[in-house]
């Protein structure tokens, strides 16, 4: 809308007067991506046919998640993660369990194209416009993985290779999305996070934290969105700046 986002310029955005953007003395945060494939990000934009299809896509690399919302009908966000295998679907907009999808054709992705399944699914009804954003995983700079829970306060950690400036996970079981970065809480443990799934104010308490590492992060509680006993989890983490460069050399100090 108008009133939101109005611009997207070289050097960030220009927002408008809606109050979910622009209320007038309440912080605000945004997460911004650069569309590359050096990066691992794309967007791309497809109509359905209702058909078995191939969505060509611009990474050069095999996306191991890709997030996909219609444009043209209320519906919600469709999540593959490469961790849940290609008959898997997951939903950013709710707290539900991963279950057994025909959004995505059967077949993994490869580095040119992602797949989707014939018949009136969600990712694929024949005439309604989608946007796709694909994430493939660059060595120093992002991760993309899964892990699982160990019940303990001193809790799971996960290792990336760099320490992570935004971390996003979900449980496979039924729980909420938790979303941490470095510029709402700069300091371990990292109290301050969202949920992507529901409309609430950022949730900062000791019970849902976690230690941005060295070379990954690390669960500081039992809570079962995150940490509970035996429950596997997916995730999406991102470098402030690349630890080491694509071929894996590491990048000069500041």
């Amino acid at each position: 809308l108008a009133t939101k986002i109005t611009a997207f310029n070289s050097d960030g955005f220009s927002v408008g007067t809606d109050s979910n953007v622009n209320e007038s003395s309440v912080n605000q945060v945004a997460w911004c991506w650069k569309e590359s494939a050096t990066a691992g990000f794309d967007i791309l934009t497809y109509t359905g046919t209702g058909s078995d299809a191939s969505i060509s896509h611009s990474l050069s690399a095999i996306p191991q998640m890709i997030i996909v919302k219609t444009r043209s009908a209320t519906d919600g966000w469709h999540v593959y993660h490469e961790s849940m295998g290609n008959d898997k679907n997951i939903k950013l907009n709710l707290n539900a369990a991963n279950y057994t999808s025909n959004n995505w054709k059967k077949v993994d992705p490869t580095s040119s194209v992602f797949y989707l399944k014939s018949g009136t699914y969600d990712t694929n009804i024949d005439t309604r416009t989608y946007v796709a954003y694909c994430f493939a995983e660059k060595q120093g700079f992002s991760k993309i993985g899964s892990y699982t829970g160990n019940g303990n306060a001193d809790g799971a950690t996960v290792w990336c290779g760099f320490s992570p400036a935004f971390v996003l996970i979900k449980s496979l079981a039924s729980g909420v999305w938790r979303l941490w970065d470095n510029k709402r809480d700069a300091l371990n443990p990292n109290t301050a996070n969202f949920q992507t799934n529901a409309s609430d104010a950022e949730y900062d308490a000791s019970g849902v934290s976690i230690d941005f590492l060295s070379s990954g992060f690390k669960a500081r509680s039992t809570d079962s969105s995150y940490n509970g006993s035996g429950t596997s989890y997916v995730y999406y983490a991102v470098a402030e700046a690349p630890f080491v460069n694509s071929n894996g050399v590491p990048c000069n100090a500041r």
